[in-house]
């Protein structure tokens, strides 16, 4: 049998070719922004999966060039960028450079942060950074902990088993147990009753009020309907940035509630996280101190690289309800600091050093500086759309959300909904803006996801134009005298 080619593998005698290919990379990379024309070239579908299909992965191109080559053909050429102030459509934000250093360091080194053994001083640097936040939240110092995840998805699930473990250890059956959260939460919480065995209806929706938020009145009602009922509320999971209207549970009436009913309660900050490193929005999170369980999605308000989120505890002692031992891996009569020990996975990427680098280049303020800049240009944005009539806008963003869509007076509910769906796939298919799209109480709305510190006002208005003119030539032609 003959030896393999060993050339490619990441190892001191070949640093110049990891040199070569990771500058040949950064090349290309750096040509292609300086190429673009907007967020995306509109591809559809069909047209990005046929060239893809037609590559033979059984027969290699035994060239690194040409395989870059062939990922900017297939890939880089229509990805969608999200640095581009045209881009308004979902949770994506643009990164910061020392993040994008970190993640070069990450993949080299292939860190994973499953055991002491394997991650050294990464897995104090992880926790380090679990600490920090879990302060910024208000945590008590003797008994916070947590760990990073793969996204707030992830977060929930293991927030929610965490109270399903707390209301179990109680002796409650698994078939009484139920969770509670606004009918506008992520779709991960309804979801997450289902991954635990729990089922679809152990996921109550609670209404919410004008302002969009949970409603605490009903909140109640439906706790006070649980126990009538002899159920368990396992948890209660308040939501701070709903993905649409980047809305923020009121915490405080929800603690209390949970108090009184003795439940679990999780804040899901996936979004709204970022406000922990904002000295000028930070008290919009008053009340998360109060919580069991806090969701922090970085990748998100933090402009970090996906993937980069935490779960934070109040109680590491309820860390146990996620824990498993294997003699090969982190038997239980071991003294290292295993990280696995709280995690749902195992193999887990070294995500916490992008945050470390982040913070020690550039300071959290920084960052809650970021924040703050699209927080205002929403609101702003929010204010202006108000006032034109052909816009029609919905519940103002405590975030960087602004629901809206084009309105024409002389359409029904259900011409003008396809007509703002029909606005939204042109302005992909054109490449010069993408906005994403929503229902608000079954009518059909955009959306603008403002996460960008470099867009302006002006860079937002000029979306608003592109909807207005496609609005315009889309709709139904009608004399002028009649609108």
């Amino acid at each position: 049998m003959s030896a393999p080619h060993l050339e490619h593998l990441f190892h001191p005698d070949n640093a110049r070719e990891y040199t070569s290919g990771i500058t040949e990379a950064i090349r290309l990379l750096v040509d292609q922004l300086a190429t673009l024309e907007g967020p995306t070239t509109g591809i559809s579908p069909e047209l990005a999966a046929k060239p893809v299909a037609e590559v033979d992965l059984d027969d290699p191109l035994l060239d690194g060039g040409a395989a870059l080559a062939e990922v900017s053909r297939l890939w880089l050429e229509d990805a969608v960028w999200f640095h581009d102030p045209s881009y308004a459509a979902h949770l994506n934000c643009p990164v910061v450079i020392p993040a994008l250093v970190g993640e070069l360091l990450i993949a080299a080194v292939n860190t994973s942060m499953d055991t002491f053994d394997q991650s050294v001083g990464g897995t104090f640097m992880e926790r380090r950074l679990i600490d920090w936040t879990a302060a910024r939240a208000g945590y008590p110092e003797a008994t916070r902990d947590g760990i990073f995840t793969s996204g707030g998805s992830q977060s929930n699930l293991q927030a929610l088993l965490l109270a399903r473990g707390e209301a179990e250890r109680r002796g409650v059956p698994l078939d009484r147990l139920r969770f509670l959260t606004s009918e506008d939460s992520h779709f991960s919480i309804a979801k997450s009753a289902r991954l635990l065995g729990m089922g679809d209806a152990a996921a109550i929706a609670i209404p919410t009020d004008a302002d969009r938020r949970m409603d605490v009145v009903a909140l109640r009602a439906a706790l006070d309907d649980c126990v009538v009922d002899g159920l368990v509320p396992a948890a209660v999971v308040a939501t701070a940035g709903t993905t649409d209207f980047g809305v923020i549970d009121p915490l405080h009436a929800i603690a209390d509630a949970c108090q009184d009913f003795n439940v679990w309660f999780h804040v899901d900050a996936a979004y709204g996280g970022g406000l922990l490193a904002s000295p000028r929005y930070r008290h919009l999170l008053d009340g998360i101190e109060r919580s069991n369980s806090i969701t922090i999605d970085y990748h998100k308000t933090w402009f970090q690289p996906v993937s980069s989120s935490a779960l934070l505890v109040r109680d590491l002692a309820t860390m146990q309800h996620a824990s498993w031992y294997a003699d090969y891996l982190n038997p239980r009569e071991s003294e290292n600091p295993n990280q696995v020990d709280k995690s749902l996975q195992t193999t887990r990427r070294f995500d916490a050093l992008k945050l470390w680098l982040t913070l020690r280049t550039m300071g959290a303020d920084q960052i809650g500086a970021y924040l703050e800049s699209v927080i205002d240009l929403a609101r702003e944005v929010y204010d202006l759309l108000g006032a034109q009539p052909d816009i029609e806008v919905v519940a103002p963003s405590q975030l960087s959300t602004v629901v809206f869509r084009y309105r024409d007076p002389l359409l029904d509910e259900e011409a003008l909904g396809d007509l703002n769906r029909r606005i939204r796939a042109e302005m992909w298919s054109g490449g010069r803006g993408v906005v994403a799209a929503t229902k608000v109480d079954g009518r059909q709305f955009l959306k603008l996801t403002l996460l960008n510190p470099k867009a302006s006002v002006q860079d937002v208005l000029e979306l608003i134009e592109q909807v207005r003119a496609l609005g315009l030539s889309l709709g139904r032609v009608v004399p002028e005298v009649a609108r």
